[in-house]
């Protein structure tokens, strides 16, 4: 008898499953390794103890009426959340089955329960992906409107500077209108970073080096009751990353780290090489591969787990109204995705917060200090180049023609793909095309972009956008630059001089 139960033992200590059995009286009479070390017992200890001492009075408020249902014949399915000893969140799917005697008393149930946190974690995972994803979306689409509006704003209050430049309503009126509007069009820098649609400009940068310049400017940035360290667990960490976005990157996090601490504390921000796979890449959304993190710690306030589920979301902010805009995080949360990489960040309350940004490495000996430098435009006369505008937003249009017409270009207008097409066909004096990427009409921009290259594979083309999707760079086709909205007459003059140069 002894061997049998013992063998019984050994085989429901073995399978992948949580196993009990409990009585009429609520008192355990049985459970499994797995059952009983996931509530932190061992099954000699829970045998004859009662339910609520073993699982703790607030889970055992949330399955009392199912244990009551299924003490009165009824099977019951649920599932709750446990905090581990160690903090972390474990979920479980369990079932209790009656146990009924054969005059059809109900003496107990066998539980039978499953850990399903790591489908938990899959699921909240791919939701909080589709949310950001639909809000990267949403903003991309409402960035692309007001930068279109701001052009006309922009472009109308540099006509007025320029026709009145010594009247005193400048001082007064047009230029804090002008400050206004170039924050704005700040702003939606910010919120096309978070969508993952504003330009970078990616380079190999050595991490190490680039975060001991960092800093020192962040040791003047916070109070001196914050100590700021650094530390690298690898050298030769290079990476192909936009320079001056990683720096507002780390700048974001470490004002972050510094609001969590108002009486001072630690920063520490440590580099090393870490080698990313399996689950890890998955819950990443990477590719497998070398990454380099860079870890910026703090011992402030924490975060609980609801504000930490919505830190990267954009305009979420737990600061008083007027002190944060809620974009700080949610603008590396983009940076670092449009990088192909990946950000972690773990929190408690009263301890304190790490975030990891992991960038993928690229081999030392393959960086190229000049990748990120900013191509100067190439001294190229404008001046009587007939360049055909393609715009479908009228004001817009107004407003760059005469930019055109200050740069000395000769204008030919359309206002949507198809026109601009019968045009480039039947008018060979075209020198430049400038055309918006979206657009009515069944061809928007990329689409003409590549019928000028079949057609005319020499034209100078470049392409307005409210939201640029890629750098010129990283266009596909490389001929094609892209200028993003809105911009000045001479970020104009300089998209069509490369342009024209290329």
């Amino acid at each position: 008898m002894r061997n049998s139960e013992a063998r019984l033992r050994l085989i429901t200590d073995t399978i992948p499953a949580h196993i009990a059995y409990f009585d009429h009286t609520w008192t355990y009479r049985y459970a499994n390794k797995r059952y009983a070390e996931w509530f932190g017992w061992t099954s000699e200890g829970m045998t004859d103890k009662p339910i609520r001492e073993v699982i703790g009075e607030t889970l055992f408020t949330r399955v009392e009426a199912d244990v009551r249902a299924a003490l009165a014949g009824e099977e019951a399915t649920y599932e709750y959340a446990l905090d581990g000893a160690d903090g972390a969140r474990m979920f479980a799917r369990s079932t209790l089955l009656p146990d009924i005697s054969p005059d059809g008393t109900i003496i107990g149930c066998f539980v039978h329960s499953v850990d399903i946190t790591e489908q938990r974690r899959t699921q909240n995972a791919l939701a909080q992906a589709q949310k950001m994803e639909a809000i990267g979306q949403l903003t991309g689409g409402l960035a692309h409107d007001f930068n279109n509006m701001l052009t006309v704003i922009m472009g109308n209050l540099t006509g007025l500077r320029e026709a009145l430049p010594e009247a005193p309503e400048m001082t007064e009126f047009v230029e804090p209108a002008m400050g206004a509007a170039e924050g704005g069009a700040e702003l939606i820098k910010r919120l096309l970073t978070f969508s993952r649609q504003q330009p970078i400009e990616p380079c190999a940068v050595e991490v190490n080096a680039l975060v001991l310049d960092m800093a020192r400017l962040i040791r003047r940035s916070v109070p001196r009751a914050i100590t700021v360290s650094t530390t690298s667990r690898d050298d030769d960490l290079v990476a192909q990353v936009d320079p001056h976005q990683l720096q507002s990157a780390l700048l974001n996090l470490a004002l972050n780290a510094r609001d969590a601490m108002p009486n001072g504390g630690q920063l520490g921000i440590e580099t090393s090489l870490e080698r990313i796979e399996g689950t890890a890449a998955s819950d990443l959304e990477v590719p497998p591969g070398d990454y380099i993190q860079i870890a910026v710690t703090d011992n402030g306030t924490g975060m609980d787990g609801a504000i930490l589920a919505r830190v990267f979301e954009p305009f979420f902010t737990t600061k008083n109204f007027g002190i944060g805009s809620g974009l700080g995080l949610s603008m590396v949360y983009g940076f670092i995705k449009q990088s192909s990489g990946g950000v972690r960040i773990r929190s408690r309350q009263a301890v304190g917060t790490t975030v990891a940004l992991l960038v993928p490495r690229v081999a030392p000996a393959g960086t190229d200090a000049t990748d990120g430098a900013a191509r100067a435009a190439p001294p190229v006369a404008l001046s009587n180049t007939l360049v055909l505008l393609v715009e479908d937003d009228a004001e817009v249009r107004k407003i760059v023609r005469k930019q055109l017409a200050a740069l000395g270009c000769a204008v030919l207008e359309a206002e949507n793909g198809h026109e601009a097409a019968d045009m480039i066909e039947n008018v060979p004096a075209i020198g430049a095309v400038l055309t918006d990427v979206v657009m009515p009409g069944g061809m928007d921009g990329r689409a003409l972009a590549r019928f000028v290259r079949r057609l005319r594979p020499e034209l100078p083309l470049v392409l307005m956008s409210g939201y640029a999707a890629q750098h010129p760079g990283q266009h596909e086709d490389r001929d094609t630059f892209v200028l993003a909205k809105p911009f000045t007459r001479e970020a104009l003059a300089d998209a069509l001089r490369s342009a024209m140069h290329h």
